[in-house]
């Protein structure tokens, strides 16, 4: 089943319409096309981290939701070629997401997920936002 995560940063226009206080600058994102699940939450974090939060989002989905899933081949996709290659091990991770990549690797193990990139314009999770 393919999934796929990212980051949104919204409009100055339309960023109160995603928090009261203003003060989330992001958006979490996931979709699961094949089973019409879209998902989208603010985030008060900077672009690598929320992306990191995008992906941990999708994965504890997958968790909560296991017979979805069961007997299907997990292949997950992200625009951040960054996150792909820290959690794929062909790149060093920053000292501050250490532990948000330490937390992927052990979902990796659990559910055995490839992990590819595809470009931004591309991600179904970025662009069904407002559908």
């Amino acid at each position: 089943m393919e999934c796929y995560f990212g980051a949104y940063r919204p409009s100055k226009q339309a960023a109160p319409r995603f928090s009261s206080a203003g003060n989330h600058k992001m958006l979490v994102c996931f979709s699961i096309p094949d089973a019409g699940i879209s998902f989208k939450a603010p985030f008060a974090g900077e672009e690598l981290h929320t992306e990191y939060a995008s992906l941990l989002t999708l994965l504890e989905f997958i968790e909560l939701n296991q017979k979805l899933f069961q007997g299907k081949e997990l292949n997950i996709y992200g625009n951040n070629l960054d996150l792909i290659k820290q959690v794929n091990m062909q790149s060093v991770c920053q000292y501050e997401f250490t532990e948000l990549l330490k937390k992927t690797l052990e979902y990796k193990v659990k559910y055995e997920f490839s992990l590819g990139w595809i470009p931004k314009e591309n991600n179904p999770a970025l662009n069904s936002l407002f559908d």
